[in-house]
């Protein structure tokens, strides 16, 4: 008689490494989430959420003590908005999902208290959340923004001085709400930003959310939108611009979770100067449940001197076929001499076409903010750094 082999010749559990306990994660939807540190394994560099970071430049925030920082923020009073401060075991805390690394992680377990922010209004208000009193001692800090349900609100957060931090902001949109965060980093040449923006969106709801993401030595800003119910709306955008040894960081995470949802993602990004590196990581998910969905993300890279580097890699995850659309795009690399040609032949000099393309090529994202006073001041910064770059 002879006997049906099921196994693969060799795989036992003494010579195999012990696969069946350590496989990979196959899906993003399938990484660990825990609000305690020690869950997580040390950080390697080989990780696939860290292996285009520097890791060796966080270890205070990834694995050391950190001081609290919670309540460095200044926030504008608008009507119906509400500020409080809610105990970390509090039920209003972590509605939006927990930690999928380290650095979350810590951050979530020796922060003293979460700031919570409810925006109830349904007239369309404004409110700016302001830091710029942080040092340079590690610290954590925890947000949480609320949209309450039918309200509509833009909320600015807006990042300066020094810093070496690494956050969670939770935001909670309600159902039939209208919510913009837009988060602006213009730390100093030597802040260190890390930052998770977990996102649940309800049904009918709509997030545009915006990151600008210009100074600091090391700023890491990941957003993760969850479409949670049926006719939830997220859109993601975000704009950079790398100096030289600069690294700027955008993990983005769509989860569509519901059935009619959709979503959108652009990101643009300009690099220049030796050692300038960005890095943007797009990952979409289209559940079983989600059938109906809609769904495109892009992000567009300008290599703009000699010596930058670029990583832009999209990942799509679908899990049923009744949706009606989804797709990704990525592009990186130099000028259009075409362009730059018609410009010139317009009369502009070689240097002043190269800024104006610069400047139309991120203008696109910084224009949504809706903003008129903090979207000159973005555009002025942004022609600072083409004046100091060798393209002046």
């Amino acid at each position: 008689m002879t006997t049906l082999q099921t196994e693969q010749h060799g795989a036992k559990a003494h010579t195999d490494g012990d696969w069946a306990n350590r496989a990979p994660v196959q899906t993003r939807s399938e990484r660990l989430k825990s609000a305690d540190i020690a869950d997580f394994p040390a950080i390697t560099g080989r990780e696939v959420n860290w292996k285009y970071t520097p890791v060796a430049e966080l270890k205070s925030l990834t694995g050391g003590e950190l001081a609290s920082a919670s309540s460095a923020i200044e926030v504008s009073e608008a009507e119906g908005v509400e500020v409080s401060s809610v105990a970390m075991d509090s039920d209003l805390v972590g509605r939006a999902g927990l930690p999928e690394d380290q650095a979350a992680a810590n951050a979530w377990g020796q922060v003293e208290s979460a700031q919570r922010i409810l925006l109830t209004s349904h007239e369309r208000q404004t409110v700016t959340v302001k830091r710029s009193a942080l040092t340079t001692e590690a610290a954590a800090a925890h947000t949480i923004i609320e949209a309450a349900p039918q309200s509509d609100t833009v909320v600015i957060l807006e990042n300066s001085g020094d810093a070496n931090l690494t956050e969670t902001v939770e935001i909670v949109v309600g159902d039939g709400a209208t919510l913009k965060v837009v988060s602006i980093q213009e730390w100093n040449d030597e802040a260190v930003h890390l930052a998770t923006h977990n996102a649940t969106v309800g049904r009918d709801a709509n997030l545009q959310h915006i990151v600008v993401s210009l100074g600091g030595k090391i700023v890491r800003v990941n957003p993760s939108i969850h479409l949670d119910a049926q006719g939830a709306n997220g859109e993601a955008y975000g704009a950079y611009f790398a100096d030289a040894g600069q690294h700027l960081e955008h993990q983005v995470y769509i989860d569509h979770n519901a059935p009619h949802t959709r979503s959108r993602v652009a990101y643009k990004g300009a690099l220049q100067g030796e050692g300038a590196r960005a890095v943007w990581i797009g990952d979409v998910l289209i559940r079983r449940v989600a059938a109906g969905t809609d769904s495109y993300e892009e992000n567009r890279n300008l290599t703009l001197t000699e010596g930058t580097r670029a990583d832009s890699i999209p990942n799509l995850e679908i899990e049923t076929g009744d949706i009606e659309g989804a797709g990704h795009a990525s592009t990186t690399g130099r000028f259009d001499e075409e362009h730059i040609f018609y410009l010139q032949s317009r009369g502009i000099s070689e240097d002043e076409a190269r800024k104006l393309v610069v400047r139309g090529f991120l203008i696109d994202v910084i224009q949504r903010i809706g903003n008129e006073q903090i979207e000159a001041r973005l555009q002025a910064a942004i022609e600072s750094e083409l004046e100091q770059s060798v393209l002046a």
